[in-house]
């Protein structure tokens, strides 16, 4: 079976075929870096993440681009995201990007999103977007007017193709008040005057401004993939005005189709209720990664079809981290089994070497079904219910048969879905380190009252060989850590 994906641009499944054979080239709207990521970025970009992911396994050379976004980024208000950040914090507007920035690529880390190619910055590409801007108004797709410049949807008559919106049914004020000098209701900034006041500006032909929102990524997407490139991905709540705009600016400025697949994840809730900060619901992926695993987290978000919307609960969570428990479990007990070496080198049952197969099949088709993550999930459940069943049911597993089972789930279950790390270490909590360590030494004291000294050295020197160093003193023995064996 070939690779299918829903074109969101034609509302249809489509066999992928890459422009260059092998080789794949995608873009993903990127982050506005003014606050912490929350889950709802999360669910974006571990769902393109396992995208990218499952390109590469297949053998596809991918160069993928995720933009971010320091400039441009509009409220409703009219006012820049990263300007009303820095006035929040007291802090240089590039100096709330650099610290947001950082932090956002700390919690991707922390996923397990593995890092895009290029990151190209909004305010780094301002003489490429002029340049893009020069030639819209030159083709008379574009219009200047006291110092900024409007993009005339009614000069392209494909305006709406993504979205499905007819311009006459756009209403005013989509993103921020209308302004009078707009030819049209539904024109949009390429480029917006600036004040002397205002603090990101450059210099441009029409004097001193700065960028709308949506050029950005019309110019860094083509930059770096050429157009038309492969894959635009994206969330569905920017697919208008955003996507709709991007498709405008780049097609009616280069005169060649933008993007040729359109991949649109779902929306995220928290507890049935759209995220927002004014209901107080908004949870920063730094939180949820202090309450659960990463890998609980990204178990939870590809339970769901990427395309499908998403509510995150608490209960929801905790069938993540259960199911991440009995996953885990099983992928321990092959690898523990095969660092014994006692496994014989061959051994029957060689039958299952046939179950390893179908679940591979059964793995890829669900994948090559438009990346439908949650029925690859249940293939590789179903899986491990299978080989536990192999491993407690009485026959000898040989060495061949418990590497092969290591592989498919290092392959699948690491490699594609980001859920088995090569190491898989027990999460124990601090309090419980704690704790068994005062215990020891609650031992190590009652010998030394028994004149046990032997026994109370070995505790110390066990301790110690696990990098836990005691040191007695008049009120007690206190503990703290050190290299092992120090």
């Amino acid at each position: 079976m070939s690779l299918v994906v829903y074109n969101f641009l034609t509302r249809r499944k489509e066999p992928f075929i890459p422009l260059h054979e092998g080789r794949v080239h995608m873009y993903v709207c990127g982050p506005t870096v003014y606050d912490h990521a929350h889950v709802g970025h999360a669910k974006l970009y571990v769902s393109m993440d396992v995208i990218v992911r499952y390109f590469r396994y297949r053998g596809y050379k991918v160069r993928y681009v995720q933009n971010i976004t320091d400039v441009g980024h509009l409220l409703d208000t009219g006012e820049d995201r990263i300007l009303k950040g820095a006035a929040r914090e007291r802090l240089e507007p590039m100096e709330l990007v650099e610290k947001y920035m950082r932090s956002y690529f700390e919690d991707m880390d922390a996923l397990g999103v593995v890092r895009p190619d290029i990151s190209p910055r909004a305010s780094c590409h301002i003489p490429e977007m002029i340049e893009m801007i020069k030639v819209l108004i030159q083709k008379g797709h574009a219009y200047e007017v006291n110092g900024s410049v409007y993009f005339s949807v009614e000069s392209w008559p494909e305006y709406g193709k993504l979205s499905g919106r007819r311009l006459e049914e756009q209403e005013e004020g989509v993103r921020v008040p209308v302004r009078e000098e707009k030819r049209h209701p539904a024109d949009f900034a390429l480029w917006k005057r600036a004040e002397p006041e205002h603090i990101l500006r450059w210099p441009s032909p029409w004097g001193w401004g700065y960028p709308g929102w949506h050029i950005e990524c019309s110019v860094m997407a083509t930059k770096y993939l050429g157009q038309p490139f492969d894959i635009h991905g994206g969330g569905i709540d920017n697919l208008f005005p955003h996507n709709e705009s991007e498709i405008a600016q780049a097609e009616a400025a280069n005169g060649v189709p933008f993007a040729r697949y359109w991949l649109l994840t779902g929306s995220l809730t928290v507890n049935g209720v759209k995220m927002s900060k004014s209901l107080g619901n908004v949870v920063r992926i730094k939180d949820a990664l202090q309450r659960y695993r990463p890998q609980a987290i990204r178990l939870f978000i590809l339970s769901s079809h990427y395309r499908s919307p998403i509510d995150y609960s608490e209960e929801a969570m905790e069938g993540a981290e259960k199911g991440l428990d009995r996953l885990w479990n099983t992928v321990i007990e092959v690898r523990e089994r095969l660092a014994r070496g006692d496994a014989p080198e061959s051994a029957e049952p060689e039958a299952f070497m046939e179950e390893i197969q179908r679940a591979r099949r059964a793995f890829l088709e669900a994948m090559d079904d438009d990346f439908s993550t949650p029925e690859a999930l249940s293939v590789l459940f179903e899986f491990s219910k299978a080989v536990n069943g192999l491993l407690f049911g009485g026959a000898t597993v040989g060495r061949p048969v418990l590497e092969a089972i290591d592989a498919v789930y290092r392959e699948l279950g690491g490699q594609v879905l980001g859920l088995i790390p090569d190491e898989i270490r027990p999460d124990v909590p601090s309090d419980l380190v704690a704790g068994l360590v005062q215990l020891l030494i609650e031992l190590r004291a009652e010998a030394r009252r028994q004149r046990d000294f032997a026994r109370a050295d070995q505790i110390r020197e066990r301790l110690r060989a696990l990098g836990i160093l005691l040191e007695d003193r008049p009120d007690g023995t206190t503990w703290r850590m050190g290299r092992a064996g120090s």
